[in-house]
């Protein structure tokens, strides 16, 4: 689990195609005064996990399926990613639960610069949008952000100085692309409200397991 907020930027070092998808070394500096192998790591808003590691650089396996559902598939050596170490019980919930796992990929339409902040305006796919409200919580490559207003599936982000320089939101351009992770507590509520009796619901799936459970034919 992650809260959003990035504590640094790392840099793609090498990327090495495997049978299974893609291998990145990733350099950093904060992140690694704990990390250990095994560990899991966000980047960009991927829950990853680290399988090797240096004194100032990590290793991290992405299969196909990672690389399709993200912006991960499309960076090249040099590209500078957010990074989150998972959160600890001890740790300041400094923006909103995160799994680190992305659900789609949404496009950035414009940035326009208001004082020293920005406002980001990206199109997102339509069948996400029943997740999100304004005032609500999204993650953009990992960035716990508040969503300002929503026109059909275009959301406006208000951007600060410190999310800018701290972030990767800071040298994106508009046509790039963000990885998107809509706020976990809209999906549960989702879920606990279609989940009814329709079509045997709850009777047929007791039945099944105590079929299973005592060995009924």
């Amino acid at each position: 689990m992650f809260t959003g907020i990035v504590e640094e930027l790392g840099k793609i070092k090498t990327i090495t195609k495997t049978e299974a998808g893609k291998q990145f070394i990733i350099s950093a500096k904060r992140v690694m005064d704990d990390l250990n192998v095994g560990d899991s790591i966000s980047v960009n808003g991927v829950c990853l996990t680290v399988i090797d590691r240096k004194k100032s650089q990590f290793t991290v396996d992405l299969v196909h399926e990672t690389l399709k559902k993200s912006n991960l598939g499309e960076i090249e050596v040099g590209t500078r990613v957010n990074l989150e170490r998972a959160l600890t019980l001890s740790t300041r919930l400094g923006g909103h639960i995160l799994q680190g796992h992305v659900e789609t990929v949404a496009v950035i339409i414009e940035n326009t610069p208001i004082g020293d902040g920005v406002t980001m305006v990206i199109a997102i796919d339509p069948e996400w949008m029943r997740y999100c409200i304004p005032k609500g919580s999204i993650a953009l490559d990992g960035i716990s952000l508040t969503i300002a207003e929503i026109d059909e599936n275009l959301l406006t982000i208000a951007l600060i100085p410190h999310t800018l320089d701290h972030t990767t939101l800071g040298i994106k351009q508009p046509g790039d692309s963000v990885n998107v992770e809509t706020d976990i507590v809209g999906k549960y509520i989702e879920r606990l409200l279609s989940f009814d009796d329709e079509d045997g619901g709850e009777d047929s799936m007791s039945s099944r397991f105590n079929s299973f459970n005592y060995g009924e034919s």
